[in-house]
């Protein structure tokens, strides 16, 4: 319930972040504005008088008793001692000032050399405290994050000093005191969070759906925080003791302004800023940096989520803490305070008349350089430590200083000709370097050059190494315990060329294969893995460095798509769209080298979606076939009948079904050759392509009916009756995966604009190319033009397994003049064995996953399992229908070779 509430505020702001912007300026102005003098005067005006004449005769009532008292035995009793002028003054500071109605008007100017030693030490660690701050966000790589947070830092000194000097009375000397406690409670950890968030978003929907979730997970945690903060900071305000209580008095405040800001002008600050740099800055590198950035990655609702425990023990304070100000503010009545000052007056003036000694001239000025000066002069000294160790230390660029130090230790061993080599090297290095707080995007006219360059910086960069230790050595630090605690033992401990030296000697210590392993480092294990393969295939370094292998997320690939990883290769992906199939539009992702494909599926979709195109799916089942060998061909037909027998079936189908949550045996088709079973079985699979799920399923069914059968022995798992990779018969017949088949009308009019041709001129050509000329080749599910390009093309960018488009591209394509006018053309598309999924495998991957968001299908479906790869079926059906629209009109008007000349050289 209070997470939904933090959520609507949270939408509340960040959907309207003018109305909420212009209401706090408007707030802080009307605070700016405030004339509390004229209030201070009527009330003080109305009991002036009274207030005169109760003090005239208390003093005249003190003087006499001070000079006439008369003690029983003798003389008169010594008056009492009164403090007067700078001693009345200074006692009557000691009245403690209870509460927040109470001012603290008579609170001393000066310190003393205790004041100047406790703020000078606040002041310090407000300053360093948020250094460290944002040197945090620095280390995250955007400078938005950094610059937002720095505006709600001032915005939030801004609000804080306004209060201070229009409510509490308090004068700029007072302030430099303030803000230093604003500056100690801000934790610009969560408005970097709050941040990141929003620049995560593309949208503006978006970034308000973040900024809204947020809030939801923040708000509650950082609320508590709040008040119990306050509560214990409040404690304090009862002391009794002036400058305590006016301290603890900003911190209050100062934990209740940044609260207030940071759940309402924060937010709609950040969303404010969003929606005007969408249009006039490149967002894509700022959202970049706040995706890839550890906070981003690790706010989950599981991390974020508060401890129980620790959410106790803060609600069971804060009650206590509220008793404790309720009891002490409202159960005690001012006259209790009044008792309490006048029974510790006399004392208190007493001891300060006591203490008080005379200081010698030198000692007056020094005292007054402390106070007035040696705090200041500290905190300066702080503040230009830190901006030197900033700017010279912390922000020196790690690739320049390692370059430096590689050119100064081979400097001795060069030749001028090398050096004026290696410094024309180096500024071209430097020319390419993109820099650390950037938002633009590098520009460069001939990109292999640029690549060259890149590669060549990553060589010389390198630090530079020591002589490899001998393999004995070596195998005892890789046997290590690798601490980071411990530097000396572990992978870490090695350098490239001694893991080298390890890889080559053999033996089980770390192979070639499960190097990333071995070292616990994807990326380092991946470029060790280069340079020996490339030492091995005699290929030079160069060469190999033009295969990209960084900046890749290789923990999704391990043990999940690829072994002997070397790196990636980039294939470039465009779009053909907008399709519209069953009444929705869809933009389709196609990876391909191909020129002119993409762009003759454009061309299709513009066609095809005048009217749309309707289209059906059937879930046919992924299949497994397992060959079994039976000692007689009576044996083998007795195990058959004994399969087909319904108990028998769901006895098996049982076994099957329990090796997935997703996997259901749908059917068992059976074949005979001789003494050998090819039993096919046909499975339900979900929203995966499944060859996993019934390649497991069908193991623990062969183990039933071995049961049965102790005679049976199993020669494969896959019989080739699947038939999984390769053309056959029984896929185009009983189907594999998905069946689809989709519809669609094309006017003559768009006919004759888009496609240049008429309908009677395709279905000749249909009929004498896909039909007769397809059974001329005795193709197997070849009746198309070439829907291999369009299922292949979407099953790269997809995640889909590619060598599976042998069977997946199965199809029957036909054409036909629509009866009613006999000049539409009426095309249809069958494809009986479409093997996709959306999850599980390449879909994965980033950049394949990413691509299934663009047609909302990453991952399994919500409610019902299997549509979403039931729909990925459909959309790959209708582009299929297409580029074949699309490349038989270019067949007929002669386009194809002019086409390909100009898109595909």
């Amino acid at each position: 319930m209070i997470g939904r509430l933090f959520r609507a505020h949270g939408e509340f702001c960040a959907s309207h972040p003018w109305e909420v912007i212009v209401a706090m300026l408007t707030i802080t102005a009307c605070m700016l504005t405030v004339d509390t003098s004229s209030s201070t005067l009527d009330t003080s005006n109305g009991l002036s008088s009274a207030t005169a004449t109760a003090a005239a005769a208390a003093a005249a009532a003190a003087g006499a008793t001070a000079t006439s008292t008369v003690t029983p035995n003798g003389p008169a009793a010594p008056p009492p001692i009164i403090a007067s002028g700078p001693q009345s003054a200074s006692s009557s500071r000691h009245r403690p000032c209870h509460g927040w109605s109470q001012s603290c008007d008579d609170l001393e100017a000066e310190y003393n050399a205790a004041d100047v030693i406790l703020m000078t030490i606040v002041r310090c660690t407000a300053v360093l405290y948020c250094y460290y701050q944002f040197c945090k966000l620095h280390r995250q790589g955007s400078t938005y994050v950094l610059g937002i947070a720095g505006l709600f830092t001032v915005f939030s000194s801004f609000i804080f000093t306004t209060a201070i000097m229009k409510f509490l009375g308090s004068d700029l000397s007072d302030l430099k005191d303030a803000l230093f406690f604003l500056l100690l409670v801000i934790d610009l950890s969560n408005s970097g969070r709050l941040a990141q968030l929003a620049l995560s978003g593309s949208s503006q929907t978006e970034v308000t759906q973040n900024l809204a979730r947020g809030l939801e997970l923040l708000g509650p945690t950082i609320s508590l925080d709040t008040i119990v903060g306050a509560l214990l900071v409040g404690v304090g305000t009862l002391s009794g003791v002036q400058r305590l209580e006016l301290l603890c008095m900003f911190g209050v405040l100062s934990v209740l302004v940044n609260y207030v800001v940071f759940m309402t002008f924060y937010p709609a600050c950040l969303s404010l800023i969003f929606d005007l740099s969408r249009n006039g800055i490149d967002m894509s590198a700022v959202q970049e940096r706040a995706k890839g950035s550890s906070l981003l990655k690790s706010l989950t609702e599981e991390e974020q989520k508060a401890n129980p425990v620790l959410q106790r023990v803060k609600l069971i304070m804060s009650t206590g803490l509220m008793i404790v100000h309720i009891y002490s503010r409202i159960v005690f009545s001012s006259s209790d305070y009044d008792a309490v000052d006048k029974t510790l007056s006399p004392t208190l003036n007493l001891n300060v008349s006591n203490n008080r000694t005379d200081s010698g001239e030198i000692t007056d000025i020094i005292i007054k350089w402390l106070t007035m000066s040696a705090d200041h002069i500290v905190i300066c000294i702080v503040l230009i430590a830190l901006v030197v160790k900033f700017f010279c230390f912390d922000n020196r660029d790690p690739l320049q200083e390692q370059l430096r130090q590689s050119t100064t230790a081979k400097a001795s061993q060069t030749t001028p000709l090398e050096d004026e080599k290696r410094e024309t090297r180096s500024k071209q290095l430097v020319a390419v370097r993109t820099p650390r707080f950037t938002i633009e995007e590098q520009s460069s006219a001939n990109a292999a050059t640029q690549t060259e360059l890149v590669c060549m910086r990553q060589r010389l960069v390198a630090p530079p190494t020591r002589p490899p230790r001998p393999l004995q050595e070596c195998l005892e630090l890789l046997n290590g315990t690798d601490d980071e605690a411990d530097s000396a033992a572990g992978p870490n401990a090695l350098s490239d060329e001694e893991v080298i030296a390890i890889v080559n000697a053999g033996g089980t210590h770390c192979p070639l294969y499960k190097i990333e392993s071995v070292l616990a480092d994807p990326e380092r294990g991946i470029r060790i893995r280069r340079q020996i393969i490339a030492s091995r295939a005699q290929m030079p370094m160069e060469r190999m460095d033009m295969l990209p292998y960084q900046h890749f997320d290789y923990r999704r690939v391990m043990n999940a798509c690829c072994e002997n990883v070397l790196g990636y290769v980039p294939i470039p992906v465009g779009f053909a769209g907008p399709l519209l199939l069953d009444g929705e539009k869809h933009y389709v992702p196609m990876a391909t080298t191909e020129g002119a494909l993409v762009a003759s599926t454009n061309r299709g979709c513009k066609a095809l979606s005048v009217r749309g195109v309707r289209s059906v799916v059937e879930d046919v089942g992924m299949t497994r076939a397992p060959c079994v060998r039976f000692p007689s061909v009576a044996r083998a037909s007795e195990a058959k009948k004994w399969i087909e027998k319904d108990a028998n079936y769901q006895q098996v189908k049982t076994e099957f079904d329990s090796t997935s949550r997703f996997g259901r045996l749908k059917e068992c088709q059976i074949a005979m050759d001789g003494p050998q079973l090819y039993i096919r079985f046909v499975a339900l699979t979900g929203d995966a392509m499944g060859m996993n799920m019934v390649s497991k399923g069908a193991e623990m069914a062969l183990r039933c009916i071995k049961r049965q059968f102790h005679d049976m022995q199993i020669i494969s798992l896959s019989g080739n009756f699947c038939c999984d990779k390769k053309p056959a018969a029984i896929n185009w017949i009983k189907g594999r995966g998905k069946r689809v088949v989709a519809e669609c009308t094309i006017p003559a009019a768009t006919l004759r604009t888009v496609l240049k041709t008429d309908a009677k001129t395709l279905v000749e050509c249909n009929k004498l190319k896909n039909m007769s000329g397809s059974a001329m080749a005795g193709t197997i599910g070849g009746n198309n033009a070439h829907a291999a390009n369009m299922v292949t093309a979407v099953f790269l960018a997809t995640g889909q397994d590619p060598a599976q488009n042998v069977t997946s591209s199965n199809c029957s394509t036909a054409m036909e003049c629509w009866t009613d006018n006999n000049e539409d053309l009426y095309m249809t598309c069958t494809m009986p064995s479409l093997e996709v999924g959306t999850v599980g495998g390449g879909t994965g991957l980033p950049g394949q996953g990413a691509c299934l968001d663009m047609l909302g299908l990453r991952g399994a479906h919500a409610t019902q399992p299997g549509d979403n790869a039931k729909k990925l079926a459909q959309i790959v059906c209708a582009t299929v229908m297409a580029g074949e629209l699309s490349l038989m009109a270019a067949l007929v008007n002669s386009d194809l070779v002019k086409s390909h000349m100009r898109h595909n050289r």
